[in-house]
């Protein structure tokens, strides 16, 4: 009889230790599912923003309408205006926040916006700086308020000088240009001048 009554006491001690551990597991396990759903929670948030980031470089970017280049010096072009418009699916591009690279034979210039100028000459007298003027525009969304294209029919011009950028963008000379919104969106553009300038006072690029 003594013997059985120790026997049921071991059993007894056995039953309480199994309790605990079984319990410490599931708190461990508990927690370990509290990680994962924090981490997982943050991969999809990190997922999310990246998705967003990618889609808006590829949809927020200028459309390029056309490229003239004016003010024909003897061989050279002086000036050229590039005409833009959103993307098609592109937000509203701020125009101000906008860079342009510009690579020539005779090296590469970082180019950023200067002012909005709708006077007779809005020439830049910077190599690194751009203007604009609007072509198209309802709502005067590009005036001295503000440069933004936020409509699909907004045309607005960005004027470079070429002469200040490149020392003399002449006849036969190519140029790359890549034109980078502060979403990201990239376009690029390559201006060519013809062969001959001689009697013209304007060329397509």
């Amino acid at each position: 009889m003594l013997e059985a009554f120790k026997n049921d006491d071991d059993r007894g001690q056995v039953g309480i230790g199994t309790l605990i551990v079984f319990i410490a597991m599931v708190l461990v396990a508990a927690i370990a599912a509290g990680v994962l759903i924090n981490t997982a929670g943050f991969l999809q948030s990190g997922a999310e923003e990246t998705g967003q980031q990618s889609s808006d470089q590829v949809t927020n970017r200028l459309q390029v309408v056309s490229a003239v280049g004016e003010d024909i010096d003897g061989a050279n072009v002086d000036t050229a205006r590039i005409t833009v418009k959103k993307a098609p699916g592109a937000n509203n591009i701020d125009l101000s926040t906008t860079t342009l690279q510009f690579v020539h034979s005779s090296g590469s210039t970082d180019v950023t916006f200067n002012t909005y100028d709708d006077t007779a000459d809005p020439e830049p007298t910077s190599a690194e700086d751009f203007n604009v003027v609007d072509v198209q525009d309802e709502d005067d969304s590009i005036g001295n308020s503000g440069v933004v294209l936020n409509d699909r029919a907004d045309r607005a011009q960005i004027i470079l000088n070429t002469n200040a950028i490149t020392g003399g963008f002449s006849e036969g000379d190519t140029a790359t240009i890549q034109l980078n919104t502060q979403s990201g969106g990239n376009t690029e553009l390559r201006l060519v001048v013809p062969e001959t300038l001689s009697g013209t006072s304007a060329v397509n690029l």
